[in-house]
């Protein structure tokens, strides 16, 4: 399939976004780990690292990261975007590799080798971006009856979950609090795309912002992302970060995917091998995430060279990626880790 000038843009922007993000992690944890040499750390409950250029330098990458994020999506369908931001872990985890000498097990490779190989099948197989000329066709999308008895769905599961299932299993089911952010993830990228479509018809001369529409998905957005963000940290507060990152990414990005199948239809040009193909790529980018995350904490060699393991409480190491993950989560809500 021939690539359109608005999918190879979106295309790009997704990818330098899994640059930025990637590496804000590594600049960020240098920070950290200098704040750490000369004050209380993080985990610790220290906030020396807000006068470590080293971490600012971190963060201000990491919004650039999410800037073009957002800007993808406003010329690129979600099925393209969205699972790119696998990416970024590999970046981080090459980055991590040779800056901080965390080494990654054989078998780590093997999933940042998955990883790019479902990208470029994902890539090769994505279907064309759908000519969109005012907000209010966006608005016409969202309200058709497939795409409002989707979001019903959605506000009643969350609220199930959030009134039922928070108070009573919230500390010992993950599923509870990545179900409540994945959903809600889901609406939130509908609208994302919805506000970048505004701004990239407003830079070319078609105001949008004269439409009451463009201010409702801004709202939508806001709201969502404060929902979100506050679960998420209900989760990496109780569980641990290890299990939430792949948990999390898979189920964002599958309801985000769905969720963009209805609404704007991305599937709607393109045969069954092409949406088969697709979906292959998916499930390798999902194994390659799972294998990478699952072996980012073990060791090539014999077992009596393997350093002594400990609590997750006691490493100084667990507590600064914990930190981390916390920190960048938190920033993260809308198009990823």
């Amino acid at each position: 399939m021939v690539m359109t000038s608005d999918n190879a843009r979106g295309l790009a922007l997704a990818v330098s976004s899994s640059v930025f993000i990637g590496s804000s992690f590594i600049i960020k944890k240098k920070g950290l780990m200098k704040a750490g040499e000369t004050g209380k750390r993080a985990a610790s409950g220290g906030y020396a690292y807000l006068y470590e250029p080293f971490w600012w330098a971190g963060m201000i990458t990491m919004i650039l990261g999410e800037i073009a994020n957002f800007a993808a999506y406003a010329f690129a369908p979600a099925i393209l975007v969205t699972p790119l931001g696998a990416l970024s872990i590999i970046f981080s985890a090459v980055l991590a590799h040779f800056i901080l000498e965390e080494k990654i097990h054989i078998f780590g490779i093997l999933g940042c080798a998955l990883c790019v190989v479902g990208s470029v099948t994902i890539v090769l197989h994505a279907p064309h971006e759908r000519e969109i000329e005012s907000v209010k066709q966006v608005w016409s999308l969202a309200t058709e009856p497939g795409f409002l008895v989707y979001t019903c769905i959605v506000i009643v599961v969350v609220t199930v979950l959030i009134f039922r299932f928070v108070p009573s299993h919230g500390q010992t089911h993950l599923i509870v609090y990545i179900g409540i952010c994945s959903l809600m993830g889901s609406l939130t990228v509908m609208c994302v795309k919805a506000v970048g479509i505004a701004l990239k018809l407003t830079f070319e001369g078609m105001n949008q912002f004269k439409y009451f529409q463009t201010w409702f998905f801004i709202v939508v957005v806001i709201l969502c992302c404060l929902m979100q963000i506050n679960y998420l940290n209900k989760a990496l507060d109780t569980f641990n970060t290890a299990v939430i990152s792949p948990v999390y990414y898979v189920a964002f990005t599958t309801f985000t995917i769905i969720a963009s199948m209805i609404m704007f239809k991305d599937w709607g040009s393109q045969d069954a091998s092409e949406i088969v193909t697709e979906l292959c790529g998916f499930v390798t980018i999902l194994s390659g995430t799972f294998l990478l995350h699952k072996t980012k904490d073990m060791r090539d060699g014999p077992p009596s060279m393997q350093p002594t393991v400990f609590s997750a409480a006691s490493s100084p190491v667990s507590s600064d990626r914990n930190s981390i993950s916390s920190h960048v989560s938190e920033f993260q809500v809308v198009v990823r880790h």
